[in-house]
């Protein structure tokens, strides 16, 4: 059986993913006359603990979680 995902759901992989790998002391700003699939995204991410504020902020411990496990699949997905 074929899952069917929503495309919000990619929308919020696609802003978790450009949450900086580096550091745990950077994150983003989402500001309020940015797209509103961004903020939308944002909100989504904070509603389900992955990031600190509703507008961005910096990634929880799940949030990280999430983004090693999300970059370990967009690598190998880039691969030639």
């Amino acid at each position: 059986m074929i899952k069917a995902y929503p495309d919000n759901l990619f929308d919020e992989i696609k802003l978790l993913a450009k949450f900086p790998e580096e550091s745990h002391m950077e994150g983003l700003k989402i500001h309020r006359d940015a797209d509103e699939i961004l903020i939308k995204s944002a909100k989504a991410l904070f509603n389900k603990g992955l990031i600190t504020q509703l507008d961005g902020g910096y990634l929880t411990d799940s949030g990280r979680e999430m983004s090693e496990h999300l970059h370990t699949v967009l690598d190998t997905m880039n691969k030639d």
